[in-house]
């Protein structure tokens, strides 16, 4: 049974999927209910694999008894199993969010709509297990689709940013694939773990520089990474408030996660610390991105577009953890990965209470909230602290090791990049705080029981998970360092 778990955690959500546009054919009310029992229902059986993997360590999941490389595998090891924990709890807290403030304008849709939060949860769990490289791009795909829908769903301006995704989207996905074509070529293997045992070997090919080459530049798109992120403000910015949570903690995460596997895991740690500059280049992508994310998040007005600036400078700082090259900077850029879906999630959460309770959209308008709604001032402060740095948020403790890292790998523009970044995210912080007790109103503008409770559940649940990994910064990097780096490092 232990070995069936990821196969369990992909069909739970792929089942519903499938399934609901049929069981909810009469009663479309039922959907949203159904979602949120599968999402549920994940969560056990994510901490369960979790648990049968710190216990037995990784598991191998074969399809249809093909073993590798003949067939596709899975792999639940340490670190794909802490981030299913995670995308569960998520997953299951964004569709909770999604009841109150789905669009209005769905009617019949409605179903359609929840169908695609499950299949993005369904293809997102497939990236995270997989280790072969077409599976791979096919599941990102799935998970495209999924989002730009998704997006698009809210019509005006999110169908334009949906559109400019899936054109950069689909361009990303079709240099991934190029890339994918390089290295089966030169390998004759889309197997993972087959194919970092035949590179050592290859090393000096023209194809294998290629092929990496455009599986970096895909993925980066698909990640939002400077300087291919041009999609991402606008597409979470203008996707319903009930979609922009989903995709700011879990897409780009999980497509960055993707990015690590094939450095550290195709390429292996002894070619790409000894023989390919590939964690240089990652660790200067890396600061160039968090220092330019939150400059850009800096000079915004509207609320979401400065937490999708900020999103995309704390996908630079995680890189900078993962190109040092050692343990402590690799762990400490996976512990960030961890902090930073979280605190996404928790902004965006704010982003969509602060627009569905009283209308705020800017910056301008957030004197509305300041003594009305301490409650939601109280998260805005705690997720505020988590994003800057400060004890004793899991924020700090990530940015901690990742400055450890990058000192003891003698990285020092990587350290001073962190600083910066820090320093300007501190800046947009006290600018939303500022306007918050400045414009401070004594007028209310919606009666404490006109609050739903999804909001206080889904902003009391990350806000106290900022908190907590912090606490429990030490078991965790500790079994990060037990479970889940990777060979050789």
């Amino acid at each position: 049974m232990n070995h069936q778990l990821p196969a369990i955690l992909f069909l739970l959500p792929l089942f519903a999927a499938v399934s609901m546009p049929v069981v909810c054919l009469k009663h479309r009310h039922w959907s949203h209910p159904i979602s949120v029992a599968i999402l549920a229902a994940m969560v056990p059986v994510s901490i369960l694999n979790l648990y049968n993997v710190i216990q037995h360590g990784e598991v191998r999941y074969m399809f249809s008894g093909w073993t590798a490389p003949f067939g596709i595998e899975w792999v639940a090891d340490g670190l794909a199993s802490v981030v299913l924990v995670l995308l569960s709890i998520l997953g299951l807290l964004g569709v909770v969010f999604t009841g109150p403030t789905s669009p209005k304008a769905l009617g019949g849709r409605i179903v359609h709509y929840y169908t695609m939060i499950l299949l993005l949860v369904s293809a997102l769990t497939g990236i995270v297990f997989s280790r072969d490289l077409f599976n791979l791009f096919v599941f990102l795909e799935v998970a495209s689709i999924s989002s730009y829908a998704l997006i698009g769903v809210a019509g005006g301006r999110a169908l334009f940013a949906a559109f400019r995704y899936l054109i950069l989207g689909t361009l990303g996905g079709s240099l991934f694939l190029l890339g994918v074509g390089y290295l089966y070529a030169l390998t004759g293997t889309l197997n993972m773990t087959d194919m970092a045992a035949r590179l050592p070997l290859l090393l000096s090919s023209k194809a294998l520089v290629g092929g990496l080459l455009f599986m970096f530049i895909g993925l980066g798109i698909k990640m939002a990474l400077v300087p291919f992120h041009s999609w991402m403000p606008e597409a979470y910015t203008y996707a319903p408030e009930s979609v922009s949570p989903i995709l700011a903690s879990l897409v780009t995460k999980v497509a960055l996660l993707a990015w690590i596997r094939i450095i550290y895991w195709v390429l292996n740690s002894s070619i790409v610390i000894f023989h390919i500059p590939i964690l240089l280049l990652v660790a200067v992508i890396g600061s160039l991105a968090a220092v330019i994310g939150a400059s850009l998040a800096l000079a915004q007005r509207d609320i979401k577009m400065m937490f999708a600036y900020g999103g995309i400078s704390h996908i630079g700082i995680i890189l900078i953890g993962i190109g040092q090259g050692n343990q402590t900077g690799f762990v400490g850029g996976i512990f960030y990965l961890l902090n930073d879906a979280v605190m996404q999630a928790a902004l965006f959460f704010l982003a969509g209470v602060a627009f569905c309770l009283h209308g705020i959209k800017t910056i301008d308008d957030l004197g509305r909230v300041g003594r009305q709604t301490p409650w939601l001032t109280g998260s805005l402060v705690v997720v505020a602290m988590g994003m800057i740095g400060l004890p004793p948020t899991g924020g700090f403790f990530g940015k901690w090791y990742i400055i450890l890292g990058a000192l003891e790998a003698g990285d020092y523009v990587s350290v001073a990049a962190v600083v910066l970044s820090t320093l300007l995210t501190l800046a947009y912080f006290v600018k939303l705080f500022e306007s918050i007790f400045r414009q401070a109103s004594t007028r209310s503008d919606v009666q404490p029981g006109e609050i739903p409770f999804t909001f206080k559940l889904s902003l009391g649940v990350t806000s106290a998970a900022v908190m907590i990994l912090g606490l429990f910064s030490g078991p965790i990097v500790q079994l990060l360092l037990n479970r889940a780096l990777p060979p050789h490092l």
